[in-house]
């Protein structure tokens, strides 16, 4: 039998590509005192089933299933996974301000320690589910981060916390509007 010579490639580029982000700078990354109860809760939103890790999973991984299909609408959340990189980042620095350790390991208020997984995912099978899917976990990590800011009483903390509330909300628009373009 003959062997067939195949050639795929994706021809999506994602040169140029930047973080979706708003238009404003980030607060210093720094902290009043070290907390670990602060470290602890911040550490849920680092890699939680809520939390930036997730974002980031979530976003690349709907990002490869769609570029074949829709290089724009693929290339829009690489530029959001690129900022979800970004807040992970600055949870990641905080929390090591506040003395925590940054491990995958989310340290829950009731003392039980979480392992990030990727069971925490929402892997739909549609575009239009998939930016759904997207929109519930920015509108649950906005709820938890404000949750957390009212527990932390740490202006320089909750500074960061608040920039990146404004982050998740411009996705939520972007996501909205990709809705109306693309499903």
């Amino acid at each position: 039998m003959e062997e067939k010579k195949c050639m795929l490639a994706n021809t999506c580029s994602f040169a140029g590509v930047k973080p979706v982000m708003v238009d404003l700078p980030y607060p210093e990354i720094k902290v009043r005192c070290q907390n670990q109860i602060y470290a602890n809760l911040l550490s849920v939103d680092y890699c939680g089933a809520t939390s930036e890790m997730s974002a980031i999973t979530q976003y690349i991984n709907n990002e490869n299933r769609l570029s074949l299909k829709n290089c724009p609408l693929a290339q829009t959340l690489l530029g959001i996974a690129m900022a979800e990189m970004m807040h992970l980042q600055k949870l990641g620095e905080l929390v090591c301000l506040l003395g925590g350790t940054v491990d995958f390991v989310a340290r829950q208020q009731n003392g039980r320690n979480v392992v990030w997984t990727p069971e925490f995912l929402a892997i739909p099978e549609h575009a239009k589910q998939m930016l759904l899917a997207d929109i519930e976990a920015e509108k649950a990590a906005i709820g938890q981060y404000r949750m957390h800011m009212k527990m932390i009483n740490d202006d320089c903390v909750n500074k960061v916390l608040a920039r990146i509330i404004m982050d998740e909300e411009y996705h939520i628009m972007i996501l909205q509007t990709l809705i109306r373009e693309h499903c």
